[in-house]
């Protein structure tokens, strides 16, 4: 998938994520945040001239579409701030004017940089080949005129252009599959995320080629994702937020982000414990199809688009430890620099609050001392602090 396909792919994000109330502490993704909008606004501000996402675009800063971490609103939002002064100086170096985000931009931009890790690299077919024979693939399937015929022929998968449809299709003929290899006496195999990228690539060079046109099934419908996670009964085994049952791990924690082939290879690699689990549990094991494979990964993808919410009593103190006050005040107490920050309007939103944080740092980045660092955590109590001030105003 080219990259421009990728960024017209992550436009449906937003056309389909809706806030999760029951669940979370606060919404995901709201209708005015556009991640293919953010991608034109990467482009039209000039963060390609500097940054390459996927190898494409400049090489001063560093790629990112490859940084392999969890990335939260506020994990971005604290990476703009922390970075802020070494990126004004680099562009001031290179002659490249520094942007003005309003809050739509700045909305629309995270919303892009955070989606960057929804899609995998293409795979290697020549070791793709490998693992289909290594992995005692061969032995059952035929792909391309080659391999057994115990089970369904894999040419079909040619026409799937998302590892979530191969994701559907391990869940679904899983418990046949794993009665096929014990009657064989074939060891059921574990995929890596990285060799189940190679495995797709090679099923797909390998079959006859197709007339119809490749089947894309798009991240989904978070909505819908957690309508399906209650009524498939995977609240039974699994929490999110805290909220659901503690046999398998919470699916909010960040450390679990995952791309979608990484969601494929973890759905097979623990399906025979979850399906024990459920049998344990009288709890019959469901079918998924495609489009609600989809909208699961995608509920359980955006569920962490914000992380935790923050402390605006925290967010109040920070703005002391960190010397905020050097140059703003609070109710008229502080710094006369600049603004009352009691006092400034239109801080109702993450994304709003944000873009006047990097805006105002036009003036603030040349003021004496230490730029002050914030992580992640520290970012979301000030954003709920400044929240607090507007709604209390």
């Amino acid at each position: 998938m080219t990259l421009a396909v990728r960024w017209a792919v992550v436009a449906v994000l937003v056309l389909l994520l809706w806030p999760l109330q029951p669940l979370l502490a606060q919404p995901l993704f709201s209708p005015t945040q556009d991640p293919l909008a953010g991608s034109r606004v990467f482009g039209t501000k000039g963060c390609a001239k500097c940054h390459p996402v996927n190898g494409v675009g400049g090489k001063i800063g560093p790629d990112l579409g490859r940084i392999p971490r969890a990335r939260s609103f506020y994990d971005l939002a604290a990476a703009m701030w922390n970075h802020l002064p070494r990126m004004a100086e680099r562009m001031r170096d290179f002659g490249i004017a520094r942007p003005r985000l309003d809050p739509q931009e700045t909305a629309d931009l995270i919303a892009f940089l955070y989606t960057l890790n929804y899609f995998d690299p293409p795979g290697k077919v020549q070791a793709g080949r490998r693992l289909f024979t290594e992995k005692k693939c061969i032995a059952c399937h035929q792909v391309g005129g080659v391999g057994g015929v115990v089970g369904p022929n894999l040419d079909f998968l040619k026409q799937f252009g998302s590892p979530i449809l191969i994701a559907a299709e391990l869940w679904n003929h899983g418990p046949a599959m794993a009665e096929a290899m014990r009657a064989g006496g074939i060891e059921r195999p574990t995929f890596k995320d990285s060799e189940l990228r190679d495995l797709i690539a090679y099923l797909k060079s390998a079959s006859p080629a197709r007339t119809e046109e490749p089947l894309y099934v798009l991240p989904g419908r978070a909505n819908q994702g957690r309508r399906l996670f209650v009524e498939k009964r995977c609240l039974q085994c699994h929490s999110v937020r805290g909220q659901g049952g503690r046999e398998g791990p919470d699916l909010a924690e960040r450390q679990l982000q995952r791309s979608l082939t990484q969601f494929a290879a973890a759905m097979w690699n623990k399906a025979p414990a979850m399906m024990e689990a459920m049998t344990a549990r009288g709890i019959a094991i469901p079918q998924l199809r495609a489009d609600e494979m989809a909208d699961l990964v995608a509920y359980l993808y955006a569920v962490q688009y914000f992380g935790e919410p923050g402390d605006p009593k925290k967010g109040r103190q920070l703005v002391a430890d960190k010397g905020c006050l050097g140059c703003h005040s609070v109710d008229g107490a502080g710094g006369k620099a600049a603004s009352d920050l009691a006092r400034v309007k239109g801080l109702d939103s993450p994304a709003t609050a944000i873009s006047a944080m990097w805006n105002h740092s036009l003036i603030a980045e040349r003021r004496k001392g230490a730029w002050p660092q914030f992580t992640p955590e520290e970012m979301a109590h000030l954003v709920a602090w400044l929240q607090l001030l507007e709604r209390t105003r």
